[in-house]
């Protein structure tokens, strides 16, 4: 999936990549891991992935709530 670190990338291709990345992410792939694959950086696969639509999860840790007292 490497597309050249700090290539520019518009236009169709950048449409298409945005697609490919989101749908990396909505399978279950971090952005981390996305970044790290791609060799793009972390705030350029937020960035995209925020372009195209996709709903970004919580950063994770502790979701359980509280017990009630």
């Amino acid at each position: 999936m490497d597309k050249g670190k700090g290539k520019r990338i518009a236009g169709a291709e950048r449409v298409r990549l945005a697609a490919e990345l989101k749908a990396a992410y909505e399978g279950g792939a971090s952005i981390r891991g996305i970044a790290e694959s791609t060799g793009r950086s972390y705030g350029f696969v937020h960035h995209i992935l925020t372009e195209a639509g996709a709903t970004l999860r919580g950063r994770g840790g502790n979701t359980r709530s509280k017990p009630s007292s």
